[in-house]
């Protein structure tokens, strides 16, 4: 399986190829034509206002410049197309960090990988192989989503041991969809909780929402665990995450996923690693929040 998904890693398009003449396209397409990107949206720690990550998610350019959105490709993929992008991906976010670090810029990404991807194709190998050599790399975090991670949680746990050793981690991305029991939850093996944005929408007015949040980055609190919050688009769900006690927030009031050179131009501007400008304090009007990763 492992030598059959370098296929679709090792072939590169001989001309430039607008695509199927239908317009339909698969993500078969998109990593036989090479049309594959990997883009970066920004994780912000919430009291500080500092970027402290970004989430790698995935996206496809035609030759004439247009990009695809992955729900325009991904919807219908094959497993083996599947668990290629996966290995792309993985590897893409690793050689990113080495561009990050020039920077001065220790910045950890994320990437998401499915559940099965673990057993079918060899992460813990990749990531030892791959791996950056910048001394500063705070490690790769692969995210898996609620309900895949319960309905797999022995293989969660044997992965989960296999990443400390390489200084990666896992995150569970949107929790609260999948409603787990509070008795599984203590068996989790992740680093992070990724709050479900359906529960971050109009949290600052909604009770049932709000008290969700709570919920959620309380039990972060319990266990360990760093919450993030997915999803923010207004200063006001900023604002009561950060009351709340939420750590890092990400989404579009602090800035869309942009390509990679737009992400390296973000950080280059704040000079993560290095003195920063004092953070806006969070009254302060959304354009402001914007302007910290406008995109170029």
């Amino acid at each position: 399986m492992f030598e059959r998904l370098h296929t679709f890693i090792a072939a590169k398009p001989v001309a430039p190829d607008p695509g199927p003449a239908d317009g339909k396209i698969t993500l078969g397409d998109v990593l036989r034509r090479n049309w594959y990107e990997l883009w970066y949206q920004p994780k912000i720690d919430l009291r500080s206002k500092r970027l402290v990550g970004a989430e790698g998610l995935v996206r496809a350019r035609r030759p004439d410049g247009s990009v695809i959105p992955p729900a325009l490709f991904l919807p219908g993929a094959r497993e083996d197309e599947m668990l290629a992008l996966t290995e792309r991906v993985i590897v893409t976010a690793l050689r990113d960090f080495e561009d990050c670090a020039a920077l001065g810029a220790s910045v950890q990404l994320s990437v998401n990988v499915p559940v099965s991807a673990f057993v079918k194709l060899p992460i813990a190998q990749i990531l030892r192989e791959q791996r950056p050599s910048a001394p500063t790399w705070p490690g790769l975090i692969l995210e898996v989503t609620e309900d895949e991670a319960m309905n797999d949680l022995e293989i969660a746990n044997d992965i989960a041991d296999q990443l400390r050793a390489l200084n990666c981690t896992l995150a569970l991305d949107d929790f609260g969809a999948g409603y787990s029991s509070l008795a599984r939850l203590r068996q989790l093996p992740f680093s992070e909780l990724k709050i479900d944005r359906s529960y971050v929408s109009n949290c600052h007015l909604d009770r049932v929402n709000a008290g969700l949040c709570e919920t959620i980055v309380e039990l972060g609190k319990r266990f360990g665990l760093k919450t993030v919050a997915e999803g923010i688009e207004t200063v006001h769900e900023s604002h009561k995450l950060q009351g709340l006690g939420c750590d890092i927030g990400q989404g579009y009031l602090f800035a869309k996923p942009m390509p990679k050179a737009d992400f390296l131009g973000a950080l280059g501007r704040r000079m993560v690693g290095g003195p920063r400008p004092a953070a806006q304090p969070l009254s302060a009007p959304a354009k402001l929040l914007r302007g910290l990763f406008a995109e170029t």
